[in-house]
């Protein structure tokens, strides 16, 4: 067996012809962890060759599936609850920096699925908490370093950013930005915490990744994705940065460090 990586750096526009190269090669299974966009290709590239998803949306609504329990087709996956855990997040950050009135919420509109659940989930959640939403836009390093220029002009409290793969891999260039800037910031999964940003809170992703590679050996072995049902996650990951959190200035609440599932000293 061979695997192969492919890490499209943001570049969503290339996943149709990536999907096209993979099915002409005629694969045994295509494994997209972690980006909505990526299955959506995949489903739309092939009917046959079996695919593992992990998205952070609902798969019947996105189309992927026909049901959780019955997948129907050549799909399956891990279904990981990002919108259900945004409220969530955006409300352990109010908790833990509660003078933070002004959030900015970063996206990146290149991944549509994720940017649009931001769009319309978070601003409901910021009036229940009675908080001020500007959202920006950032597809690229240089619009990154925009954004936290426009973070400045604004005198912005703390900055909510949005989980994306193409984030992710640009951790050193927010942490970096952010330790100058001195803004708090929210995040959704803990290697970016673990890096030096202020706190995160979301699915654990190592137990999705881990998930679908089970699911991808299962096909490897002759498993229809027809036949497994879509599994959802059921552990979440609460984690603060203390060396930031002094950095800053925060304090962090007892009750909420009770509550952390990590505390990085």
């Amino acid at each position: 067996m061979t695997v192969e990586y492919y890490w499209l750096d943001g570049r969503f526009d290339r996943l149709p012809s990536l999907m096209a190269d993979l099915v002409r090669r005629r694969v045994a299974v295509i494994a997209t962890p972690g980006q909505t966009a990526a299955a959506q290709a995949a489903k739309a590239a092939t009917t046959t060759i079996p695919i593992v998803f992990g998205v952070g949306e609902d798969p019947v609504k996105l189309g992927l599936v026909s049901s959780l329990a019955r997948p129907g087709g050549n799909v399956t996956g891990i279904n990981y609850f990002v919108q259900e855990v945004l409220a969530k997040r955006l409300g352990l950050l109010h908790e833990l920096v509660p003078n933070a009135v002004r959030i900015t919420v970063l996206v990146n509109p290149a991944n549509a699925p994720v940017a649009e659940v931001i769009l319309r989930d978070v601003p409901e959640a910021a009036r229940g908490l009675g908080l001020q939403i500007r959202v920006l836009n950032a597809s690229t390093s240089g619009e990154i370093e925009a954004a936290f220029a426009t973070l400045e002009r604004d005198q912005a409290d703390a900055l909510f950013i949005a989980p994306d793969g193409f984030f992710t891999g640009r951790t050193s260039q927010f942490v970096t930005l952010a330790s100058r800037d001195r803004i708090p910031t929210s995040c959704g999964n803990r290697e970016m915490v673990e890096a030096g940003l202020l706190m995160s809170y979301g699915t654990d992703n190592w137990d999705m990744f881990r998930r679908v590679g089970v699911y991808t050996g299962q096909m490897l072995k002759g498993a229809n994705p027809a036949d497994l049902p879509v599994l959802q996650s059921t552990k979440f990951e609460f984690v603060i940065n203390m060396q930031t959190a002094r950095a800053l200035g925060v304090d962090v609440p007892p009750t909420l460090l009770a509550r952390a599932d990590e505390v990085i000293e």
